[in-house]
């Protein structure tokens, strides 16, 4: 950064950008009916309740209002964090949380003062379709614990017969 940016930049910050009301309100319906489900998705696959889920959200989207996204930038909930998240909670359980995020998040904004993200050039498309391919692997094998009940040992069995037809899936059959 040159050292006349500063003011510029401060400048920028603050510029109202002229669109119309209908893309607001196209953008804010979007944004609703996409990542409140996905708000409380994530935070179920973590082991959260959906309140944090919806929490977390809501707290991301308002940083992204006031300190500016751009376009094509991903400001919600990502299934890779839900899976490392989960991991934390289930280990150390949830006042460990809110520190480990705060950590993430200056972790974020250190690489991008940093120039870091220019990097990610360097990751071959392949190895991120693998990633993401086995984050969806991972995802779907997370949803298999909804199909298994507790029967009356304690032990957790899969649902079958009646149960299986009114319980999680029964969408899908009608």
């Amino acid at each position: 950064m040159v050292k006349g940016d500063a003011p510029k930049l401060f400048i920028d910050f603050f510029k109202r950008r002229s669109t119309g009301i209908k893309d607001e309100l196209l953008s804010g319906l979007t944004v609703a009916l996409a990542l409140v489900p996905e708000a409380v998705a994530f935070a179920l696959l973590a082991g959260l309740s959906p309140l944090t889920g919806l929490y977390a959200a809501f707290v991301v989207g308002l940083m992204t209002a006031i300190f500016g996204g751009r376009p094509g930038m991903i400001s919600g909930a990502t299934g890779a964090m839900a899976v490392v998240i989960f991991g934390l909670v289930s280990e150390h359980g949830v006042e460990y949380l809110f520190p480990a995020v705060v950590l993430a998040g200056i972790l974020q904004l250190s690489a991008g003062i940093g120039g870091l993200g220019k990097l990610i050039r360097l990751v071959p498309y392949p190895v991120m379709l693998g990633f993401v391919n086995g984050l969806a692997i991972v995802i779907l094998m997370a949803q298999f614990e909804s199909f298994k009940v507790t029967d009356g040992e304690g032990e957790r069995e899969w649902l079958t017969g009646a149960s299986l037809h009114w319980g999680p899936c029964s969408l899908w059959w009608h």
